[in-house]
C-alpha cells in the first residue's frame, strides 16, 4: 500500500513539482500548524522525496523537487550509489540487494546524501520493494526534522568511548545544520589532562574533527593540526566568558575577514574561498564555574543565514553532548594511567642463565585498552629466575590496581625465599581481603577467579618448579624431545572461598639447556571457531618451530600475530623463556655430614675450587670466611647431611648452604658480652646481599660476593 501511494507521490512525467503543488493545496485547511522560520507563508516545508530503482540499482523515476533537496543530483540513468558517500556504499548496497531478495523492507536508517558541491544531507531512509507491476525498488527519503535529528546524534555521540570518534561523531551531527562542520578541542581535553574553569597560561587548541572528508586546500587545519595561536585566543576569548558561553554567529566572509584581521588565519580557518558564515559553540562542562572542552564549528554559504531557532538546536545539541567529550576524556586519561602500568610490569631485560620475551596485546580501545593481564620475569637474589604470568578479572582502573597489588607482591615474596606454591596462597588471601564487603564488592570491582601461574628455574640443577591457580597450562618445547602443554594440577583460581578450598601443588620437571616454555594468558589461545585444546595444540606447534638461533622477541611477536591476527575480546599476553643455565664447569656441589668438622672439610674443598677457578686472593679469603660460617651455624642449628654449592656467576660468586632445619637465620643486635651471633655479622659484612629460600626438606642460606 505504502509503495503504490509513493507511485502516484512520484510522476512518470516531470511534473513532480506541480503536482506537489496540488497536494499542497489539497491539505491546506485553516487549522493548520504555523509554518517553521525559513518556509514560505501559508506552505508547509516539504520534507519527503522519493526514488524508484531498477534491479541494477539505477534510478528510473525521482521526485526531489523539495527545496531541501536542493543539490542532490537524481538523473534518471545514473547510479543511486552515487548519491552517497564512498564509506557507505557497501553497507547500504547490502541493504538494496537484501530488499530485491527477500521483499523485506528496511525502515527508517539515519543516511547521508551527497550534494553536487560536496555537501552532505541527513536524512531517513526506507527501502520498500516496488508496488506491481512495477518492478524493483521504492526509496524513500525524510530530510530529518531537526529535534529527531538531536535525538539521533546523541544517540550515536555516546557510542564510543575514544575521545577522537566521539568528536566526529559530534562533527557529523552537525553537519545536518550546514556544509562543514569541525570541533576542535583543548588540548589538555584532547589529552586526558585535568580542565580547570580558568585556563592558566596560553590556550591551544588541536582541531579533532572535520566533515565532509575531502581535499582541503593549503594551509587549511585538519584534524590533528593545532590552530594557530591567535585563533585559539581569539575563539577563547569568545566563549570564555563571564556570563554563560554562547554561540557566535559570523554572518559572511568579509565579517570573517575583518574579525581574524590576517589572511593567514582566515587561509587556516575557512573552508574554501566562496562567500561563507560560521557559527561558533561552545562546548561547556556544567559546573561552578562551567569549564569549557573546546568549540564546534558550523560553516554554511552566507545566503542560507542562521536563525534563532537553528542556533537554539545547534547550541542544545552540543550541550547534550558535551558530557560524552569528557566522558571520553577521563576514559583516555584512565587508559594512559594503566597502560603506563601494565607497561611497567613488563620484563626489561633477560640474564646470563635465561633468555626472555614477551607481547602484549591490548583489547578493543573501549575496554580501556588494557585489562588485567600481567606477566614479569625477573632474576631472584638467589641466582634462579622467577616467571609470573597472571589475570586479573575485568579491565580498568579496578584490575590495574589488583593486577599491580599482586604482581608487586608475587616479587616480593618470591625474593624473599618462598617457594611457588607459598607465594600463591599469600595471593590468594590477598584477593579474598581485596574482595571483602568494604574495600572490594562495595567500590563496584570483583577479582575472584583471577589466575595465576609461577615457574621458578634453577640454572645449576636445570629444573623449573611450577605452581598454578586456575590458570592455562604452560607449554614447554624439550631441545631434542616433543613439545606440549605442562602438566598442572587444577585448582579454582585466587580468592574462590566458595569452592573446595584445595592446597596449591607444586610441579618439577627438567628444562635442559635450549629448551623454551611459553606461558600465555587466555586471550591468545581462545577463539570461538575452535576449543581451547586445540588453540593450545597450535600454540605448542608454533614455539616448536621456534630455532634456537631465532632473536626471540621476534619469534614472540610472529606466533602472536599468528595465533591472534586481529583485535580479540580479551588482552594477548605472551612470555617466552630460552633456557641457558649455567656450564658444569662453573658450579660445584658437595654433600657433607652435621659433625663438628664440616666446616674445615668445606673449607678445603672450596679452597681447591677457587683455585682452579684462578680467583683473586682476597675474594677467596671473603668467600671461604662466609661458607666456614655458613656451615658451622648449620652443624649447630640444624640436624641431617648439608649441601655446598658454589656458583661462579657473571658478576660474582654465589655460595649456598642447604640443611634440613626450619629456624630462620635473623642477623641480631652483637653485645660485647655475647656469646655467639658474630658468624651472620661476619657474612653480612662480606657479602653484597645475602638470605634463605625454603625447600620440600629444610632451607638455603645464600651469600652473593663481589669478584
Amino acid at each position: 500500500m505504502v509503495s503504490s501511494a509513493l507511485a502516484q507521490y512520484i510522476p512518470r512525467g516531470g511534473a513532480a513539482a506541480a503536482a506537489a503543488d496540488a497536494a499542497d493545496s489539497q491539505y491546506d485547511r485553516p487549522a493548520r500548524r504555523s509554518a517553521p522560520a525559513g518556509a514560505a507563508p501559508g506552505r508547509q516545508e516539504q520534507i519527503l522525496g522519493a526514488v524508484n530503482l531498477d534491479q541494477d540499482l539505477r534510478i528510473t523515476r525521482s521526485n526531489l523537487d523539495a527545496p531541501v533537496f536542493a543539490g542532490v543530483e537524481a538523473a534518471t540513468g545514473s547510479s543511486f550509489l552515487d548519491l552517497l558517500p564512498p564509506g557507505d556504499v557497501p553497507t547500504v548496497t547490502r541493504r538494496l540487494r537484501q530488499v530485491l531478495e527477500t521483499g523485506e523492507p528496511h525502515v527508517a536508517r539515519v543516511q547521508r546524501l551527497r550534494r553536487g558541491d560536496g555537501s552532505e544531507l541527513v536524512v531517513s531512509l526506507s527501502i520498500l520493494a516496488a508496488a506491481p507491476p512495477q518492478e524493483g525498488l521504492t526509496v524513500t527519503l525524510i530530510a530529518m526534522a531537526r529535534r529527531l535529528h538531536l535525538y539521533a546524534a546523541e544517540t550515536a555521540i555516546g557510542t564510543s568511548l575514544d575521545i577522537g570518534e566521539t568528536a566526529q561523531s559530534l562533527a557529523e551531527s552537525l553537519l545536518a545544520w550546514g556544509d562543514v562542520a569541525a570541533v576542535d578541542l583543548d588540548f589538555a581535553v584532547w589529552t586526558g589532562e585535568a580542565v580547570t574553569g580558568r585556563s592558566q597560561g596560553r590556550i591551544r587548541l588541536r582541531r579533532a574533527a572535520l566533515v565532509p572528508d575531502r581535499a582541503w586546500p593549503d594551509g587549511y587545519v585538519t584534524p590533528g593540526d593545532h590552530l594557530p595561536g591567535e585563533a585559539s585566543r581569539l575563539l577563547s576569548q569568545a566563549i570564555r566568558r563571564d556570563d554563560a558561553a554562547q554561540p557566535v554567529v559570523i554572518p559572511d566572509r568579509e565579517a570573517i575577514e575583518r574579525v581574524l584581521g590576517s589572511p593567514r588565519l582566515v587561509r587556516a580557518l575557512t573552508p574554501g574561498d566562496r562567500a561563507v558564515g560560521v557559527a561558533f559553540l561552545p562546548l561547556v562542562l556544567d559546573g561552578t564555574p562551567p569549564v569549557v572542552l573546546g568549540v564546534a564549528e558550523v560553516w554554511r554559504r552566507a545566503d542560507r543565514p542562521f536563525e534563532d531557532g537553528e542556533l537554539l538546536d545547534l547550541q542544545e545539541l552540543v550541550d547534550r553532548t558535551a558530557h560524552h567529550v569528557d566522558l571520553a576524556r577521563r576514559h583516555h586519561r584512565e587508559h594512559t594511567q594503566v597502560l603506563a602500568l601494565q607497561r611497567r610490569l613488563l620484563p626489561r631485560t633477560s640474564g646470563d642463565t635465561i633468555e626472555t620475551a614477551s607481547v602484549y596485546q591490548p583489547a578493543t580501545p573501549d575496554s580501556a585498552g588494557v585489562g588485567g593481564d600481567w606477566v614479569n620475569s625477573f632474576p631472584l637474589p638467589d641466582g634462579r629466575t622467577a616467571l609470573v604470568v597472571g589475570d586479573v578479572v575485568g579491565h580498568g582502573l579496578g584490575a590495574a590496581a589488583t593486577m599491580g597489588q599482586l604482581s608487586m607482591e608475587a616479587r616480593a615474596l618470591l625474593s624473599a625465599g618462598l617457594a611457588p606454591d607459598e607465594v600463591l596462597e599469600h595471593l590468594d588471601d590477598t584477593v579474598a581481603l581485596l574482595d571483602d564487603a568494604e574495600s572490594g564488592l562495595a567500590a563496584g570491582y570483583s577479582a575472584l577467579g583471577s589466575t595465576c601461574c609461577i615457574a621458578v628455574y634453577d640454572p645449576v640443577s636445570h629444573r623449573v618448579a611450577l605452581s598454578s591457580a586456575g590458570h592455562l597450562p604452560p607449554v614447554l618445547v624439550l631441545p631434542d624431545g616433543p613439545a606440549g602443554p605442562v602438566a598442572v594440577g587444577t585448582h579454582p583460581g585466587l580468592g574462590a572461598e566458595f569452592a573446595l578450598r584445595e592446597p596449591f601443588e607444586v610441579h618439577s620437571f627438567a628444562a635442559p639447556p635450549g629448551s623454551l616454555l611459553a606461558l600465555y594468558t587466555d586471550g591468545l589461545v581462545e577463539d570461538p571457531a575452535v576449543s581451547i585444546d586445540e588453540g593450545i595444540g597450535r600454540l605448542a606447534d608454533l614455539v616448536a618451530e621456534v630455532h634456537p638461533w631465532d632473536p626471540l622477541q621476534q619469534a614472540a611477536r610472529n606466533v602472536a600475530a599468528t595465533l591472534a591476527p586481529g583485535r580479540r575480546r580479551d588482552d594477548v599476553t605472551l612470555l617466552l623463556a630460552r633456557m641457558i643455565g649455567y656450564r658444569k664447569g662453573d658450579t660445584a656441589t658437595w654433600r657433607l655430614p652435621a659433625r663438628y668438622d664440616a666446616a674445615a672439610r668445606a673449607r678445603t674443598l672450596v679452597s681447591a675450587l677457587l683455585r682452579q677457578w684462578r680467583i683473586r686472593e682476597d675474594t677467596r679469603d671473603s668467600v671461604l670466611l662466609v661458607v666456614s660460617e655458613l656451615v658451622a651455624n648449620a652443624v649447630r642449628f640444624a640436624r641431617g647431611p648439608l649441601t655446598v654449592r658454589v656458583i661462579r656467576t657473571g658478576h660474582g660468586l654465589l655460595c649456598e648452604v642447604g640443611d634440613t632445619g626450619n629456624g630462620r637465620p635473623r642477623l641480631g643486635r652483637n653485645r660485647p658480652l655475647d656469646d655467639g651471633g658474630r658468624g651472620l655479622h661476619v657474612v653480612h659484612g662480606l657479602t653484597t646481599r645475602w638470605g634463605v629460600r625454603w625447600t620440600d626438606t629444610g632451607k638455603v642460606v645464600w651469600a652473593a660476593i663481589a669478584r
